[in-house]
């Protein structure tokens, strides 16, 4: 089926994939009034906040956070917030290919949260991180593109993962390192012009073996290479973000 809303093509027909058995390492609690998934050490100087997909806490999106937490000698400590209070986008809505599935996307994405002052909560909360990143997975990447072109970021470097919205005209506005990770059926030629108009340091991938969503809820990590591309895209994530 076609993109509805304006969303990509690729995200409106990949269905996600159900990975169960991993134990996530980190813990739970609440903060900036948003339940909010934690992993990494008490005393780190540098902290990610991680945007997810319109599915929230996958097993995928929980074990990436893990990976980094720990994957640089410098750990860091991710936080992922639950910006649908427990109501994540159900998966059988996936593909939309009815009128009552679309409807009932449309009015889904209408409840969804903002950005709300969760950034300043975290800094109170954890007053040894001294710096921040921000990754957004599809729908989250969008949200991190708007916060990245405002005049005042919270943020020293950020990622798109698997984008759904980019938006070309943005990019000029955007002041900080910045990512942008995709997949082959993502909007190759939005990207492109993305990419032209960033004036900043940026470091640009497109996977084309990956589908949409792979860092996230949609990828099969019982598939070998797409497990260890998996891993390696979330150590060049860390490994960017470290340089920044």
């Amino acid at each position: 089926m076609e993109a509805i809303n304006g969303h990509n093509k690729a995200c409106c027909n990949v269905p996600p994939v159900v990975c169960s058995g991993y134990v996530a390492k980190g813990s739970y609690s609440q903060l900036g009034g948003l339940k909010t998934y934690a992993i990494g050490p008490e005393n780190a100087t540098k902290g990610i906040v991680i945007i997810s997909d319109i599915f929230g806490y996958s097993d995928q999106a929980l074990q990436g956070a893990d990976i980094l937490a720990t994957s640089h000698r410098h750990q860091h400590k991710v936080f992922i917030p639950d910006w649908f209070d427990s109501s994540p986008c159900p998966p059988e809505w996936f593909s939309p290919n009815t009128e009552q599935k679309q409807k009932d996307l449309g009015a889904w994405f209408g409840t969804a949260a903002a950005l709300p002052q969760y950034v300043a909560a975290l800094k109170a909360a954890n007053p040894s991180i001294e710096s921040w990143a921000l990754v957004g997975f599809c729908w989250g990447g969008k949200v991190a593109e708007i916060i990245t072109s405002n005049e005042e970021i919270p943020f020293a470097i950020a990622a798109i993962c698997h984008p759904a919205m980019i938006d070309p005209s943005e990019a000029e506005n955007i002041s900080i390192p910045f990512m942008l990770l995709a997949a082959s059926k993502d909007p190759t030629e939005d990207m492109k012009k993305f990419k032209s108009q960033l004036k900043i340091p940026h470091h640009i991938e497109i996977f084309t073996d990956q589908v949409h969503d792979w860092m996230a809820a949609r990828t099969n990590l019982s598939n070998s290479h797409i497990r260890n591309e998996y891993t390696r895209r979330y150590k060049t994530v860390s490994d960017v973000f470290e340089k920044h």
